[in-house]
């Protein structure tokens, strides 16, 4: 049973900077890939960054300001979260997700409140 962990999440003024932890159980290089999303109230979730077949994407809103990276320990996965704007206020998400063929199968951990505000 593959389990997510996020840690890290808070209250940060604009400008300021967060980073966020997701620790899976396994080894997280069996995944076919790690993202991070976010859902703001009233929003749908959306892909602000993830790895997957060896690439990295982030979205626009973010290109410049956040980093995704894995961990030594390799079942975690970070995301440095710079220069943060009150519209980056959100639950965070890690999500991991294995393809069986034509199925995929998708894990999500419970989420982290982030707020940035003055």
């Amino acid at each position: 049973q593959v389990q997510l962990v996020e840690s890290g999440g808070g209250l940060v003024q604009p400008g300021g900077s967060l980073r966020l932890s997701c620790a899976a159980s396994g080894n997280i290089f069996s995944f076919n890939g790690m993202n991070w999303y976010r859902q703001a109230p009233g929003m749908e979730r959306e892909l602000v960054a993830g790895f997957t077949g060896g690439r990295t994407d982030y979205a626009d809103s973010v290109k410049g300001r956040f980093t995704i990276s894995r961990g030594n320990a390799k079942n975690t996965v970070y995301l440095q979260m710079n220069s943060l704007k009150p519209e980056d206020t959100a639950v965070y998400y890690c999500n991991a997700f294995i393809v069986r063929g034509t199925t995929t199968f998708h894990y999500w951990g419970q989420g982290t409140q982030v707020t940035v505000s003055s």
